[in-house]
């Protein structure tokens, strides 16, 4: 079940599923999944930082997932699988991923990463009431 590929559908699925999750439209209208005020996902805008190398065009699809620390960050970065960062977001706890490239990774990775990155955001008291219900503490 959860070995096809990944899509956007899945990403909006499961933050959307987290408890206290609200999404917020960001700028122009992109989603934005946040917990007690913070984010956790965005879809972002095109911006300068972001590139096709082949085109120079601005990517239209990136989507930023928080994660825990910035250990975190630089082994989902050095997985070799489709994560990426960039200058702006040097020192900041998040990943970068295209929507294009979802499908390189599992349903189940995606839902472990945007579960993670809900934890990563969410207060100590929600992420132990969480992890005591799905039995993970």
């Amino acid at each position: 079940m959860h070995r096809r590929p990944a899509t956007v559908t899945d990403i909006h699925r499961v933050a959307s599923g987290m408890p206290y999750a609200k999404v917020c439209p960001g700028t122009d209208g992109n989603a934005v999944y946040q917990v007690s005020g913070k984010s956790f996902v965005f879809f972002r805008n095109p911006r300068p930082d972001a590139v096709d190398p082949e085109t120079g065009e601005r990517l239209d699809d990136v989507i930023v997932l928080w994660v825990a620390s910035e250990e975190e960050k630089s082994a989902l970065l050095s997985e070799g699988k489709p994560f990426f960062t960039t200058p702006h977001f040097d020192g900041h706890p998040s990943v970068l991923i295209r929507e294009s490239d979802l499908s390189q990774l599992t349903v189940a990775e995606v839902t472990e990463l945007v579960q993670d990155a809900w934890l990563a955001r969410a207060s100590r008291r929600r992420c132990q009431a969480w992890l005591a219900e799905q039995d993970l503490t």
